[in-house]
């Protein structure tokens, strides 16, 4: 996959630039219409992987609350000692061979399931960028399908360059600058959808989530990345972890009355509040990471009391979109 210029550390919309997609995919719906596209986009359907964020590597740890977590929410997972955790990384787009350095593996993601109880558990879902580049299914579907129809064949401008043009905050999120992290253990994600949190005595509040590594942002530049391994980042994962852990702190960043609770692609401004929820501590990988991929099903939308969806219509068509995904992954 060819690199294209101004595409640097992108999304899916360089990855059919450089595949040469050319045409609209069609679907039932909008949700099964988004994972044929992505499939299409990422030259697949890639048997046995995720439409999107294909290539990943899942862990274990646990989760250690705050006091000020459960001054917060009443979620069980924030009033106890602590809870075990799994995660997984993964790079971005539905192309399972990516290279790591490659710009498109990026925005890179980190799925967080906390086991509450033995049976019972709640999940979070974030990516390395602050924000979405639709605030709609059906925008983020007109987005994709304009990259589908902007081969290399395609009369200038483009569809995704028109598109770009006429709609600032996607332009911003293929357009910012996504560069490798050292390590998974040194990226931070984001919540770009909104939840809103009770705890005990019925105060309510609206937050997103933050997931931010203790040692700090870590970055390689280009030309360095460029020369490392294909698997970087999960191999050094792998070799860290035995040694010490990645951990990360777990913030929650408090809306103010105006701020939008419905679109993710409206970033909140940094000066909000925020509230360090806990500290997530990561230490081994399982033993088996493609098998544990294949099962697994995070849902931001599995939730628990003291945690609330908001009305961001991207949040609530999430669960519908993952389970075409692992119906289709599914299939022997």
């Amino acid at each position: 996959m060819k690199k294209i210029r101004g595409c640097h550390a992108l999304t899916l919309a360089c990855v059919a630039i450089a595949g040469g997609a050319n045409a609209q995919v069609d679907g039932p719906d909008t949700n099964e219409r988004l994972v044929n596209v992505m499939e299409k986009l990422a030259g697949g359907p890639h048997k046995g992987h995720r439409a999107n964020h294909a290539k990943g590597i899942v862990v274990r740890g646990v989760f250690v609350p705050t006091a000020a977590a459960a001054a917060l929410s009443k979620a069980p997972h924030f009033n106890k000692g602590s809870v075990p955790v799994t995660a997984r990384f993964s790079n971005s787009t539905g192309v399972p061979s990516m290279p790591d350095a490659d710009g498109n593996a990026s925005p890179r993601g980190i799925a967080l399931r906390f086991h509450y109880t033995e049976r019972a558990y709640t999940d979070i879902v974030s990516i390395s960028y602050n924000g979405f580049p639709s605030a709609t299914p059906e925008q983020f579907l007109d987005f994709l399908n304009a990259v589908a129809r902007s081969g290399p064949k395609a009369a200038k401008p483009t569809p995704i360059e028109r598109y770009l043009a006429a709609h600032p905050k996607a332009r911003q999120f293929v357009t910012t600058p996504k560069p490798m992290p050292v390590s998974f253990a040194r990226q931070s994600f984001y919540g770009v959808n909104a939840f809103r949190f009770i705890n005990a005595q019925g105060d309510k509040r609206y937050i997103r989530y933050q997931i931010l590594p203790v040692e700090g942002e870590q970055f390689i530049a280009d030309r360095d990345a460029a020369r490392l391994p294909a698997n970087h980042l999960f191999d050094e994962l792998r070799a860290r972890l035995p040694r010490e852990a990645a951990q990360f702190r777990l913030v929650a960043q408090l809306a103010q009355p105006a701020d939008p609770i419905n679109d993710g692609s409206q970033v909140w401004p940094t000066s909000r509040e925020t509230v360090d929820l806990g500290r997530i501590v990561l230490t081994t990988v399982v033993e088996d990471s493609a098998g544990a991929e294949r099962r697994l099903q995070f849902n931001p939308l599995i939730l628990t009391e003291g945690i609330e969806p908001s009305d961001d219509p991207i949040l609530l068509a999430r669960p519908e979109a993952y389970t075409y995904s692992i119906e289709r992954r599914s299939q022997p």
